[in-house]
């Protein structure tokens, strides 16, 4: 009996300052949370799907109640430490549970139990806070307040389906901490005011294309030319419609095919890489295309005043998807291009008078705010045509609310006065229209020192199968017809980029 009462100690294998219950939970919730950041990290290494956030749960979550437990075991080891030093009385022995006790039965069970229901709520709690932290409505409206410009073009654009996290972060860890860590400033932006405004663009971190958009957009089967039909109404009174159709010599290749059109800037048969003097590498004074076989070739800008030594202070980068499709998703179209296309699908009612050329220079007024630009262009359409013409005023007031309500929806998700977010502001590189676009580098300008010149020639990108002038005289050839300024301007369209005029 006297054995059973007092048996013969364990040897323990850990100073006895290690042995107190304070160090005990410490060493138990970092084992706990070692033991899920090796699962979470399985579960995304071997996993058939990828999740970004799977991240935030093993790297920065758990990581933190790691560091927590070993604090706090290291605390109760100090702590027992400092009592011997004291000559305090200092526990060395766990606490005895005994299960014929029936006190110490019940409350074990009550404790065992609520740490088990306490266990499930947090497990489906976690859950249902990652699957909140994967969805659109958690990037665009919840840590990112001041995005709602980029939130809103997203609802409406091609890739609305696509979430936010496929093209901003990817699959796997490694790129969703760099967009976390990064994203830090982020929040202390939000959170004292010190969001810029608007948002600087282009994003410079941003994951390379071939990582995302490759995921779908595949370059080396792209082959076949695209038919693009544009449709324009003049400032006239009238609208005179006009038409555009146009054979975009899209091209690609590199696997199956010879790299040529406009994707053989793709980099699967060449490499081209680039200098830009300004943040929105609008401005490009240097080019540099490396064929397959090594061999390469400089382009220089003659209106630049770049040596090479001052060239060596700005980023190289090698061209990829996002320079010329840099508005995939967040797009901010010209009101004008937005009119003519809400007239072509009868939207605007065609008809009319001068209604194109209204509502461009009514969206196209500077507002402080979203309210006040509605307020704008109500105001104004209905004042012009109960000035200008009282009695169709009256006779079409469906037709002018019509044009009027199409007009404030195109607005509200192109233009943000709030966050100064318009189409001046974020340029779109497709084209060449309303912004420099392919005229950055093929402007006639960029030569070698051979003489070759990267070409301005319209048939390098596309051939005009047809324009409809606004004479109503239809000029169509599958060779190209030769394209005819719908204004008399001469030779001028030839030299001058066409942004320097639609761009405003």
């Amino acid at each position: 009996m006297a054995d059973q009462k007092n048996p013969t100690p364990h040897k323990k294998r850990l100073p006895a300052s290690y042995y107190n219950a304070i160090t005990m939970a410490g060493a138990a919730l970092a084992a706990l949370s070692l033991a899920l950041i090796l699962f979470m990290i399985a579960l995304e290494r071997f996993g058939s799907s990828h999740s970004p956030y799977i991240g935030i749960i093993a790297f920065l979550i758990l990581p933190a109640f790691l560091v927590l437990g070993l604090a706090i075991a290291a605390f109760g080891v100090l702590r027992q430490q400092r009592r011997r030093r004291l000559g305090l009385t200092s526990t060395q022995t766990l606490p005895t549970i005994d299960f014929n006790n029936p006190t110490h039965f019940r409350a074990t069970v009550l404790v065992g139990g609520g740490f088990l229901i306490f266990l499930a709520l947090t497990a489906f709690g976690s859950y249902q806070a990652f699957e909140y932290t994967e969805s659109d409505e958690f990037c665009g409206t919840v840590c990112h307040v001041e995005m709602k410009p980029e939130y809103t073009a997203y609802g409406v654009s091609p890739h609305a389906r696509v979430g936010c996290v496929k093209c901003h972060i990817g699959s796997g860890a490694e790129w969703f901490v760099k967009a976390k860590i990064s994203g830090l400033y982020q929040v202390y932006a939000v959170l004292f005011d010190k969001v810029p405004r608007p948002i600087e663009t282009p994003i410079k971190n941003l994951r390379p294309s071939r990582d995302t958009c490759e995921q779908c957009h595949w370059p080396a089967h792209f082959y076949n030319e695209k038919l693009v039909v544009h449709d324009y109404y003049g400032y006239e009174e009238d609208n005179t419609h006009w038409k555009l159709q146009l054979l975009m010599k899209i091209g690609g290749g590199g696997e199956d095919g010879p790299a040529k059109g406009i994707h053989w800037h793709m980099n699967i048969n060449n490499t081209i890489e680039y200098v830009a003097t300004d943040t929105k590498r609008q401005e490009i004074p240097w080019v540099k295309s490396t064929g397959r076989d090594g061999t390469t070739k400089i382009f220089r800008s003659v209106e630049s005043d770049y040596t090479d030594e001052d060239l060596t202070g700005f980023e190289s980068r090698k061209m990829d998807c996002i320079d010329c499709h840099n508005r995939p998703t967040h797009h901010y179209n010209p009101p004008a291009k937005l009119v003519n296309r809400a007239m072509t699908l009868e939207q605007i009612p065609r008809d009319l008078p001068g209604i194109k050329w209204l509502l461009v220079e009514l969206m196209s007024k500077d507002y402080e705010t979203t309210p006040e630009a509605m307020t704008g262009i109500e105001d104004g359409v209905n004042k012009h045509y109960a000035e200008d013409y009282p009695d169709l005023a009256v006779a079409r007031a469906d037709d002018i609310a019509e044009a009027i309500t199409t007009a404030q929806r195109l607005f509200s998700t192109n233009i943000f006065p709030e966050m100064k977010v318009n189409w001046r502001e974020f340029p779109d590189n497709i084209g060449h229209l309303n912004s420099p676009g392919c005229f950055r580098c093929h402007d006639g300008l960029h030569e070698t020192e051979e003489g070759e010149v990267l070409s301005r020639d319209c048939n390098v990108c596309h051939t005009i199968v047809s324009q409809e002038r606004k004479s109503g005289e239809r000029l169509v050839s599958l060779e190209s017809v030769e394209y005819v300024h719908p204004e008399d301007i001469g030779g001028e369209w030839r030299e001058t980029n066409c942004s320097e005029c639609h761009g405003e």
